[in-house]
């Protein structure tokens, strides 16, 4: 390979790490957007399993984004892992 193919080559390949590096910090240099006020429901899609009775619960809604999971049969339930999402 030519020594100037291997210069260009390096050289497209550095603008490329700078454009993706800049980037990046561009997307954290943004605020994260306000919570929304105490009381009201988030909308969540999580889903909960009972390990003694298999018994299953979706939770819709929540004050929080990321809720304590129900009690069933004197037990915590278990945070069911959706598959297609």
């Amino acid at each position: 390979m030519p020594l100037w193919l291997s210069v260009l080559i390096a050289i497209v390949v550095g603008m490329l790490f700078i454009r993706v590096g800049i980037g990046v910090l561009l997307m954290i240099r943004q605020p994260l957007p306000p919570p929304p006020p105490p009381g009201e429901l988030r909308r969540v899609k999580i889903s909960y399993r009972c390990s003694i009775c298999y018994a299953e619960v979706r939770m819709t809604t929540s004050p929080e984004e990321d809720p304590e999971p129900p009690r069933h049969c004197g037990d915590d339930m278990d945070l069911i892992v959706p598959i297609d999402d």
